[in-house]
């Protein structure tokens, strides 16, 4: 099995992410600039064509979450947007939209490219676009959608001949479990904040 340089060089710009994300460091968004424009041709080349086009919305949606990041303030405490638990009004338009998604991305698969895998590809298509806006929203509910992505990837990238990547995708699942954890501490530091306590 001959190995890809960009496979391994986007695995290793994963785990930098990653590792970002987990601390909730802003500079999270300029290797998640970066590493899904390698991703682009990588995965089209494979013909991951769905997840191709998940990348560029990834590039793009990074620029997104870089603003919300870097501008957007809390209006109570005027300074940078705080990690909370997604509004229960959200889960109804998040699942609508998940579902249409689903039922486009595949459309798309099926009628304009040859994938092997349009059920799943487009599953997690669909999937990350609601992980990337809980992401941008700081929604500590955005990693159990990461986790349902990075296990479906992980058996895709196997499938399709990128091990690296399906590796890497395996130890987002572990860590993405435990960034729940972590970012479920810090909802409660910040509601205790949000109610006059600091």
């Amino acid at each position: 099995m001959s190995f890809d340089w960009l496979d391994i060089l986007t695995t290793i710009l994963g785990l930098i992410y990653i590792w970002l994300e987990y601390r909730a460091h802003i500079a999270l968004w300029i290797v998640g600039i970066i590493m899904p424009a390698l991703d682009v041709y990588l995965y089209y080349s494979h013909g991951l064509y769905g997840d191709a086009g998940m990348a560029v919305y990834y590039t793009l949606a990074a620029f997104y979450g870089l603003f919300i990041w870097k501008f957007k303030k809390t209006k109570k405490m005027k300074k940078e947007l705080p990690i909370i638990s997604m509004p229960r009004r959200q889960y109804l338009p998040a699942l609508i939209f998940f579902f249409a998604a689903w039922g486009a991305v595949y459309y798309v698969l099926i009628r304009w490219t040859d994938s092997t895998v349009p059920l799943l590809d487009s599953f997690t298509n669909a999937l990350s676009f609601v992980g990337m806006w809980a992401l941008a929203r700081k929604y500590l509910e955005q990693w159990l959608f990461w986790i349902g992505v990075d296990a479906v990837c992980m058996f895709l990238y196997i499938q399709k001949g990128i091990p690296f990547k399906a590796g890497l995708y395996g130890l987002y699942v572990v860590i993405a479990v435990m960034g729940y954890f972590k970012w479920k501490k810090m909802t409660k530091k910040t509601k205790y904040e949000l109610q006059g306590h600091s």
